[in-house]
Parts: structure tokens; C-alpha cells; sequence
């Protein structure tokens, strides 16, 4: 499906339907909609009643991004708009991996009132800091490309045939020029007066071994957020959606039943 909100017509896949809130999830920097849906779909397809939808993010798969979107504010802009028109105004959940959870925070800082949960997954943060070498833990080091290589730290022929179908295919689509000037505004402007942590259910989830972002600064957010669970997975880096697919299922099933609650 696409959206046209204001001069960017988002593109996002959309599966299920029911009675239970929206579930926006947004993907990472320099992929689009087929990782975070191959990561995720999994753990969230099966849940009774949850509309499932996967956008792409502006400069990124089938999402173009016009020169008036200048800054990580314009995106955040861009997305909270697209979640009004297509959640029909109804509370939603947001899940978000790498960027796509930098972008989710801001989101729910910003409508509160409107996000029922809230999930980051190797969070890009600004604090980002003790960023680890790289390290491969399961094999040899020596398959797929220099990407691959430096991405999964659990290098077996099953990981790079999910990175060579759900992540490389991305990169011929990626409009780096737009990239690179909302890049040179990256850092979100923090709000004045600063907002209030947001109260909703929150799970951060980070790899040990993620030599992208650590996982030092997502650690923190437990103490950010009032209503936060926190899992440090060994053995896993900024892959670890597929590379410990059971583990988050599980820590995002348990997220589920709290967002459950609190509705």
C-alpha cells in the first residue's frame, strides 16, 4: 500500500487484521520494510488480532525522499503522520530496530497519549558509547562480503542466505544522497520543556557483541522509562533479530501480555 502524507508517499506492507491495536514496525538505516518483516513477522504473526505494518522508511525501498525532508525531525514528522492516517487515529504499537528505534522514542515522546507500547531492539541512541570490536562468535569469518561480514557476528550459510535475501537486496534502492543531508541533522531537537519519560510498556532488547551501537547506552533506558524491561543477549550483535529470533520472540511476547494489561 502507499500513503501520501504531505509530499512523500510512504510505501509499507501490511498483514492481519483485527479487533487489537496497529503494530507499526520500522526498520534500520540503509535497508527497507523486508528486514524488520522477516525479523518480526515471526514473532508478532499468530498474535490474536494485531495489524501488522511494515513502512519504508523515507530515502529507503519503495519510500522516496523529497528535498524538504532535511533532518531526523522531518522524518519523525513524516512517520507520526503516516501513523495518524493509517491507524485511523487509533492508539498503535511501535516497534523499532537500530534507526527505526531511534525514530520510535521520538515518536512516542511526542504522542504519548496515542502510542499503547513501545519496543526498541538495538537501539540507535545519541549516548551511544563502549562500542565493542567486532567479533564473529559462530563461524568461520571467511563467507559473504565485507557487509555480511561485518554485520552478523553469527556467520553460518543460514544467516548469510537471510542477509543475502532480506538485507542486500535493499541496498540498490537506498537514495543515498537524501540519506546523507537528513544525515547531516541527524540528532533529534529535544523538547522544551523536556517531555516526560514516556509511561507506557517498553522492552529494550540489545546485543552484547554489538559493535554498531553497544549496548551500554540502551542499558540506560531501563532507568529512563518507568514501565521498561531489559535484556543484554549474549551472542548476539546488531543482527541479533535474526540471530536470536526465539530470544526476542519470547522478550516480545512478554512486552505483548504487559501492553495487554495496560489497555
Amino acid at each position: 500500500m502507499e500513503i501520501r502524507v504531505g509530499q512523500v508517499a510512504v510505501h509499507a506492507v501490511e498483514h492481519g487484521a483485527g479487533a487489537g491495536p496497529p503494530v507499526l514496525v520500522l526498520h534500520g538505516a540503509g535497508v527497507d520494510h523486508r528486514e524488520a518483516e522477516a525479523c518480526f513477522e515471526p514473532a508478532l504473526d499468530g498474535v490474536a488480532g494485531l495489524r501488522r505494518i511494515y513502512p519504508d522508511l523515507p530515502g529507503t525501498g519503495r519510500t522516496p525522499a523529497p528535498a524538504s525532508l532535511r533532518s531526523a525531525d522531518d522524518v519523525v514528522d513524516t512517520l507520526l503522520r503516516f501513523a495518524d492516517e493509517v491507524t485511523g487515529g487509533t492508539a498503535y504499537l511501535l516497534v523499532g530496530h537500530s534507526a527505526g528505534a531511534y525514530f520510535a522514542q521520538a515518536m512516542a515522546a511526542r504522542r504519548p497519549e496515542r502510542v499503547a507500547g513501545l519496543a526498541l531492539v538495538c537501539p540507535l541512541l545519541p549516548a551511544v558509547r563502549e562500542v565493542p570490536e567486532h567479533r564473529v562468535v559462530v563461524g568461520s569469518g571467511d563467507i559473504g562480503d565485507d557487509v555480511f561480514r561485518s554485520y552478523f557476528v553469527i556467520q553460518t550459510p543460514e544467516m548469510l542466505e537471510r542477509y543475502r535475501r532480506y538485507v542486500a537486496p535493499a541496498a540498490a534502492l537506498v537514495d543515498e544522497a537524501a540519506l546523507e543531508r537528513i544525515g547531516e541533522h541527524w540528532a533529534l531537537t529535544p523538547a522544551s520543556p523536556p517531555a516526560p519519560a514516556y509511561p507506557g510498556p517498553v522492552v529494550v532488547v540489545a546485543g552484547r557483541l554489538d559493535s554498531t551501537v553497544g549496548h551500554a547506552a540502551a542499558v540506560d533506558l531501563v532507568h529512563h522509562y518507568p514501565h521498561a524491561s531489559l535484556a543484554v543477549v549474549d551472542d548476539a550483535g546488531h543482527a541479533l533479530p535474526h540471530e536470536q529470533p526465539d530470544v526476542l520472540r519470547a522478550l516480545l511476547a512478554e512486552w505483548l501480555t504487559r501492553v495487554e494489561r495496560s489497555l
